[in-house]
């Protein structure tokens, strides 16, 4: 979604003196990388891949995937939300676990925003049944797994007990989840994955932005470092659960 400005004419670059494609100087109202900070966060970036575009230039989400200075994850919480980091005994062993089982940074983002300990120990369901039934340590709902995970492939929301299957196999799960994110895209995922039918039926609303934000932003932090990836320290942000 980055949009580089061109200029209208190269007399006009002359008379400004400046190379109107380049980066802006950084300042204290700037990313690390030199581009401004988004005035309406994510709500600049349909697509969620931290880049916005206000003003007729482009602009970087506060604490998104973009908001990086050049690998240097930004420490400033997603706009209008809280967050923060602490520890978390034995998440560095579990953070391991879903790396050997096929996870990605994304996905440990995904687990660590659902669960404190990135395990499977909530509600059955996550107090819910049917499509909207959800297992693993991602919480996937059934309605995407049987819609998208070739496991469970045609069968039908009073089947969502089969989904339970994901609670004790850790390879099974990530495989699941990207399956889904391949059947219907990263962007689209994450508006299911969030709010179910209503999620996909409309993928833009505030509260999917923001989980889509919240997710970058801890996702931003475990590539900060990459002791991140197999310490004990959990990153967190302030999302209502639904």
């Amino acid at each position: 979604m980055k949009r580089q400005i061109i200029g209208v004419t190269a007399a006009l670059a002359a008379l400004v003196g400046l190379a109107l494609n380049a980066a802006p100087t950084a300042s204290a109202d700037t990313a690390p990388n030199g581009y401004a900070y988004c005035a309406n966060g994510s709500s600049s970036d349909p697509d969620g891949d931290g880049w916005g575009w206000e003003n007729n230039q482009s602009c970087v989400v506060r604490g998104s995937a973009a908001d990086t200075g050049g690998g240097s994850s930004s420490s400033a919480c997603p706009s209008n939300m809280s967050c923060g980091s602490y520890t978390v005994s034995g998440l560095g062993s579990r953070k391991s676990q879903v790396r050997n089982a096929g996870g990605n940074s994304l996905d440990l983002a995904v687990a660590m925003l659902e669960t404190e300990d990135m395990t499977t120990n909530y509600a059955y369901g996550d107090n819910k049944t049917g499509d909207s039934a959800n297992f693993g340590i991602f919480k996937q709902n059934w309605l995407m797994l049987h819609s998208a995970c070739s496991q469970f492939s045609g069968q039908s929301a009073s089947q969502y007990n089969n989904g339970a299957a994901l609670n004790s196999n850790l390879s099974q799960d990530v495989s699941c989840l990207h399956q889904s994110q391949n059947h219907y895209g990263t962007a689209t995922w994450f508006a299911g994955h969030r709010n179910g039918s209503s999620g996909l039926s409309n993928p833009n609303t505030t509260d999917i932005n923001n989980y889509k934000t919240a997710v970058y932003w801890i996702q931003s932090q475990i590539n900060s470092n990459s002791a991140n990836l197999s310490n004990d320290t959990r990153f967190w942000v302030q999302v209502p659960a639904i």
